[in-house]
Parts: C-alpha cells; sequence; structure tokens
C-alpha cells in the first residue's frame, strides 16, 4: 500500500521521508522489445538474446531509459497523491545507471524525498532520490534525482 498524502500541507511534511520501496517487477523480453520499437533502438545488446548471451552482460539488457521510465509507475507504489488540482513531472537533476539489468532479472524502486519548497502560483516543488535496486546485484540499476511540481 502507498502511503497517501492529501493536500500540499501533508506533501510538505514528507520532506526527508524515506518512503520505503516497492514491489519486485521483472523485466521480460517482451517489455525490452516494445521499448526497442517505442524508441527505435534496436540494438543486439537489447534485443537479440542469442547474439546478447555472447556479449559483454552476459545476455540481453533492458535499455538504461526503460529502467527510468519504470520509476513513474513504480513511484505509484510508493506515494499516491490527493487533493491537488494538478501534478507535473518537472524534471530530472542527475542521472546514473550503475548497472544494467538482465532479462529476467527483478527490479524495484526505493523512494526518499529529499526536500518539499513552495513555488509560486500556489505550489509546492517536491525533490526526491529514487534508487532502482536489482535483486541480488550490490549496484543499483539507476539513481535518479526527480523534480514534481503540485498545486494546490
Amino acid at each position: 500500500m502507498p502511503r497517501i498524502a492529501t493536500g500540499l500541507d501533508e506533501l510538505r511534511a514528507l520532506a526527508g521521508t524515506d518512503l520505503g520501496h516497492t514491489d519486485w517487477l521483472e523485466i521480460a523480453q517482451d517489455r525490452v522489445d516494445t521499448f526497442a520499437d517505442a524508441t527505435d533502438d534496436h540494438q543486439w545488446i537489447h534485443v537479440d538474446p542469442e547474439r546478447a548471451a555472447t556479449g559483454p552482460f552476459g545476455g540481453a539488457i533492458a535499455h538504461g531509459y526503460l529502467t527510468l521510465s519504470l520509476i513513474i509507475p513504480l513511484f505509484n507504489q510508493l506515494l499516491e497523491i490527493s487533493g491537488v488540482s494538478m501534478s507535473l513531472n518537472y524534471g530530472l537533476e542527475r542521472v546514473r545507471f550503475p548497472s544494467p539489468v538482465r532479462v529476467g532479472a527483478k527490479i524495484r524502486l526505493r523512494g526518499t524525498v529529499d526536500s518539499v519548497e513552495p513555488v509560486a502560483g500556489n505550489g509546492v516543488q517536491m525533490q526526491l532520490t529514487f534508487t532502482v535496486e536489482i535483486e541480488g546485484a550490490s549496484k543499483p540499476a539507476c539513481v535518479a534525482q526527480a523534480v514534481y511540481r503540485h498545486y494546490a
């Protein structure tokens, strides 16, 4: 169950909060192939499991940007926001991909609310650090600092 924040005051109160982690999500080849079709990135390390098995990662891997994009649906498992008129993905401050996600691996999202500051227009800007963990791995797949804006 996600944490629920209703309104800007409850969002402000989340500054410094560890939101915990999501359930594990298995990365299947069909998800990687669909992402390759959507982005026109059909590099063999992603879409050719036989060739990728002899490559540098020992198998096909997810696109880094696929891993990054999965923050969006996974974040919904961490925090549900209500009582606002509009929420916007305002951007990213920093993104790194320390370790590839092999097809068949499971990932989960860990999130921390770094800060919540007021912005013009009766809103708040929330900065979060997201870490995409790989089951059984010592290094994360992705670490990103995301910025969202929420308006009353």
